[in-house]
Parts: structure tokens; sequence; C-alpha cells
């Protein structure tokens, strides 16, 4: 067995815990909304046709916020197709996914699915094929109270309160070839600061998150962020990123480290935006919403689109099932995020339902919770109060990708009102156990409340409709605190949450 220690101290604070961290994506793509949140046969089917048991894992597993429409979907879409009575809406061609989208849900739809589950909508307006005057009329759509031609039109269609949209994305990955309306930096650049100037001229009090980079291995990425920034910094208060992490011909050593890369990723775009700020002469700090990140195996049949004359309904597209290395990464760039607390001040799990997502569902059927669910809902459920930088001490792990990597990754949070402290952490080793000690000697008279593990002897376990409850965090027996030291023991290839109280 292996021997590692963190120390804690409650001086040495990052920031606050953001509960916008723990926010999810949904997107017209796939099995997303359609038999994923909206499945007007299900049992459990509200009016609107949403599916009930969606709602209640969606709350369980602790979403705060939601980005909608997309996603490479919204650099096509025409929102005005999702309004007004369904019978009497267009089906149109999604040429970032070849299907077709029969439109049964739109803003409205969506608002209200918001309402029922109780996240904040995070909207995305369409800079790929449409502009400035589009994404206007969206915005006086769901945010000006009445009196104009958009704002009756959604009163007529039913919604007689504004929504009051505070977050609003500035079209999605514009830096990639694939997208629908690609553009230069410099061109999305200018585009981003005219849309932002005039949205604000409607709502002053809105967030705005221009478009990063959509992976640190972009060619562009660095530059893009420099241009894009150097254009619209004043009207912009977010910059986004995004980024995949997929086991790449069995190196799962590499893969367990992912978050080495999102580490990476966030001090490089806070760094580039903190130069754009000094250059410029600019007094507001720009942030990271980090609103794309998930694992992802691109490289599956089914993460390749129908192609040629089908342009099917909800194809199965992207339905990765997740093991339990799987989950170790999810939680492990969890810990990154937090540890970025200063700069990463909202995030989207992409994404919430049937693609590559925590939630699985069967057309009229059952839901299931994947491994990746356990570590986000734990993390979302205890992670209060401060984020608090800590001292690691570990042994390492050779990786290809990134050399020597510590076999500990943590991060810890304390909440001054109760005085609780929650440690998050990952055991990377491939092979062995590893004993953590915690140094709470900054925190005495703490006691052990909770300690939960999430692993597996076989690291390739998938859960399944028919299993889904059989293999889930089970309590760790051999945590404990003895002389202001916890204790408690990782096996490999594992993440866990160790949670103390006063006594």
């Amino acid at each position: 067995m292996l021997s590692a220690s963190v120390t804690i101290d409650p001086a040495f604070v990052v920031g606050p815990v953001r509960p916008r961290t723990f926010g999810s994506f949904v997107e017209h793509l796939g099995r997303s909304v359609y038999t994923g949140l909206h499945d007007p046969d299900h049992p459990t089917a509200d009016a609107d046709g949403f599916r009930g048991d969606v709602v209640e894992l969606t709350r369980e597993l602790g979403v705060s916020t939601v980005r909608y429409p997309g996603g490479n979907f919204v650099s096509g879409y025409r929102w005005e197709d999702g309004i007004g009575p369904v019978e009497q809406r267009p089906r149109r061609l999604d040429l970032a996914w070849h299907s077709t989208d029969p439109n049964l849900v739109g803003v409205d739809e969506f608002m209200r699915w918001c309402a029922r589950t109780g996240v904040e909508p995070m909207m995305a307006v369409n800079l790929g094929t449409r502009g400035v005057q589009e994404a206007l009329d969206l915005l006086e759509y769901c945010n000006v109270p009445g009196g104009t031609r958009w704002s009756d039109l959604r009163r007529a269609n039913g919604a007689e309160e504004p929504y009051r949209i505070k977050m609003w994305c500035l079209g999605n990955e514009m830096d990639g070839p694939w997208q629908i309306g690609h553009k230069t930096a410099h061109e999305y650049g200018r585009l981003a600061a005219e849309t932002a100037r005039a949205m604000r001229m409607i709502d002053p009090d809105i967030e705005l998150v221009a478009c990063g980079s959509s992976g640190s291995q972009m060619p562009t990425f660095g530059e893009w962020e420099h241009t894009v920034l150097t254009e619209a910094y004043e009207h912009v208060d977010h910059i986004s990123a995004h980024a995949y992490y997929w086991e790449e011909e069995g190196d799962l050593a590499s893969f367990l480290a992912s978050a080495v890369n999102m580490d990476h990723f966030v001090d490089s775009v806070a760094a580039t935006a903190d130069a754009v700020r000094a250059a410029g002469k600019h007094t507001k700090r720009i942030h990271v919403s980090f609103d794309e990140w998930n694992v992802w195996y691109q490289k599956r049949a089914e993460s390749r689109p129908p192609s040629g004359d089908d342009w099917p309904v909800a194809p199965v597209l992207l339905e990765d099932r997740y093991n339990v290395a799987d989950a170790v990464v999810v939680g492990n760039l969890l810990i990154s995020l937090l540890r970025h607390t200063d700069r990463v001040h909202a995030a989207s799990l992409a994404q919430l339902v049937n693609v590559i997502a925590p939630i699985m569902t069967e057309p009229g059927g059952r839901s299931w919770r994947q491994t990746t669910f356990h570590p986000f809902a734990l993390t979302a459920g205890h992670a209060a109060g401060e984020v608090l930088r800590l001292s690691v001490d570990a042994p390492v792990q050779e990786t290809a990708k990134f050399g020597p990597v510590p076999v500990i990754d943590a991060v810890a949070t304390h909440d001054p009102e109760t005085g609780g402290v929650v440690v998050f952490a990952v055991n990377r080793s491939l092979t062995d156990d590893v004993a953590l000690g915690v140094d709470l000697r900054g925190f005495p008279g703490l006691r052990v409340a909770d300690a939960v593990t999430l692993s597996n002897p076989d690291h390739t376990w998938s859960a399944t409709a028919e299993d889904a409850t059989s293999v889930l965090p089970r309590s760790n027996t051999s945590a404990k605190v003895a002389d202001d030291h916890a204790h408690v023991d990782l096996p490999p290839v594992s993440w866990s949450m160790l949670r103390l109280e006063r006594v």
C-alpha cells in the first residue's frame, strides 16, 4: 500500500463554492430532448410531455444551471420555429447532426421545464447563420415585460411574466471548422462585441459568455482567446472553455490524469484574459465558463451522425455507456473545477440525458443513473462554503501524455457557518491502494460524518437499466479521525468523499 498526505488550512481560501459550477447542458442532439427530457407517452409525463422521472433525477443530480439549445445545433437554429401552437411549428433539417428537428420543444417549453426542475437557464444565441437582430429578438421575447412585438407574443403564448434569463452564450464553438458559420477569431470577436453591446441596450444586467476555444488542442488555442477578447473585453463577462476526455488505445494512466489538461486549460485561458486586461487597461476581470466538459468517446460508432437521405428524428447518437474509470475521471474534473473557483464561475457537464450523459432513459420506459452520476451528485450535494487550496504529498505515476503525475489529487471545501469540511479525492494509481492522511490541525475537533468511495475491482463495469442500483458509492469504514488527522484507505482507480463535522 502506498502512503500520501494532504494538509488543509482555513486561511488558504481559493474562493467561494459557486452553485453554477454544477451546471449541465441540453442540446437538440440525438435523444437528449426527444425521449430524454420530452416523452409525452411516458407514464410520468406532464402536460408539456416532460418526463417526471428525469425531472426527479435532475434534482437528485444537483444540477444548478442548464445551457440550451446547443451546442453545434444552435449555429443553425431558428428560435422562432419553437414557439406558438405546436401543431403549426415547422420541421427543420438540423445540419449539425444530420437529423430532423420537429420543434415540439422550444423556448417556452424549456423555460417551464426549468421552473419545474428548479434550474437556472443559460440561453445560447445563433451567431453561425444569424446575427445581432435575431439575438435581440430572442432577448426581447424572453426578458422584456410587454408592450412590444416579441414580448407581447410571449404573453400570447402563455407566459405573462418575462423569463429574465440572466446568462447568455454568444454562439457556440465558432473556432471550429465543423461549426455552421465558422469564423476567424477577428470576425467572431467583432460580431460578439456588436451583439453584446446591442443586447445590453435591452437588458444591461445580463451576463454574456464569449466563445473561447473548443479544446486546448486547437491550433488557434490562446491566439483565439486573445483576439476575441481584444475585440469584446468590455462587453462580455466570461469566455467559454470546452474539453472532452476519453481513454485512448488502452492508456488508462493518462486518461485518469485528464484533470492535468483541464488545469492547464483554465490556467492558460485565465492568463490570456489577464494579458488582454493589462494591455487594454481594463479594470474588470473576465472569468471562465467551462460550459462543455465530460468524458466522450468521440471515435465510437454511436458518435457518428447519420448521412445521405436519412434525416431521422432523435436518432441514437453519442450514447456512451460509462464505466467506473470514467466516473473517477469525472470526479477528478470536478476537483479541478473547484480548485479553480477563483476563475471558473460557471461550468456545464455535457450533457444531461442520454447524450454522453449521467442519466439514461428508454423511450416510454425506464430511466437510470450511469456511474458518472454519483461523483457529480455527491460533489454538488456536499461542496459548500469556501474552496480551500491543499498541500498534497503523494507518490507519482508515469503517464505517456503528462509525464509523472501524483496518484492522489484532492480538493476541500469548508463551510464557516457549520465548521464542516469535505475532502474530495481520487486515487489515480492503476494497481495500488493508498493510505491517505489528512492533516486537520487547522480544524480541531472534527469527526467523520460520512465517507463514501466509488470503485470496483473491475473498473470497466457499467450500469444498465437492470442493475443501475447494484453498485453505488459505498461507505468507507476505514475512515477515522485521531489526533486531528483523518485517515482513509483509497483503492486503485477510485473517487472518494470524506465529510467531517464538528463534534
